[in-house]
């Protein structure tokens, strides 16, 4: 088992890294380009590495596919949910200005903010039960093709 020490060494230095990376683009996304979607697939690719270097059965120990499947739905609820609270405060939906009245420009920083995290929830879930959808699946044998 202690074959390919080197991968499994660099790949557990590396995930560590990309997490980070990804929360950066997710953060610096309104100044810079980047943001939810692009920091969402980043977050995907430490897990995937991560399942592919050391096995399905292990990433699935680190980040269960109960978990994967409990993101996608509060990703959208995040999204959907900021735009609700709009509607409710009597504003357009998605209108940020209804999350701080008294400071608009607070309310659009917020807004963005909770949009943002709400893609990048549901893009790392929805990448990484991809993976995992793929991953179990029987290997095709020479005779099927």
């Amino acid at each position: 088992m202690h074959h390919h020490l080197i991968l499994r060494v660099t790949t557990k230095l590396l995930v560590g890294t990309i997490i980070l990376f990804a929360f950066y683009v997710q953060f610096h996304g309104d100044y810079s380009p980047g943001g939810g979607f692009q920091a969402g697939v980043i977050m995907a690719v430490a897990f995937i590495i991560y399942g592919i270097v050391f096995s399905l059965a292990k990433v699935q120990q680190v980040f269960p596919p109960w978990l994967v499947h409990k993101l996608l739905a509060l990703g959208v609820l995040i999204y959907a949910g900021t735009g609700i609270v709009s509607l409710f405060t009597g504003y357009h939906f998605l209108d940020y200005s209804a999350l701080s009245p008294l400071h608009p420009v607070h309310g659009q920083h917020y807004g963005i903010l909770l949009v943002e995290a709400g893609v990048g929830i549901t893009v790392t879930g929805v990448m990484v039960a991809i993976y995992y959808a793929f991953a179990a699946r029987a290997p095709i044998k020479d005779e099927d093709w």
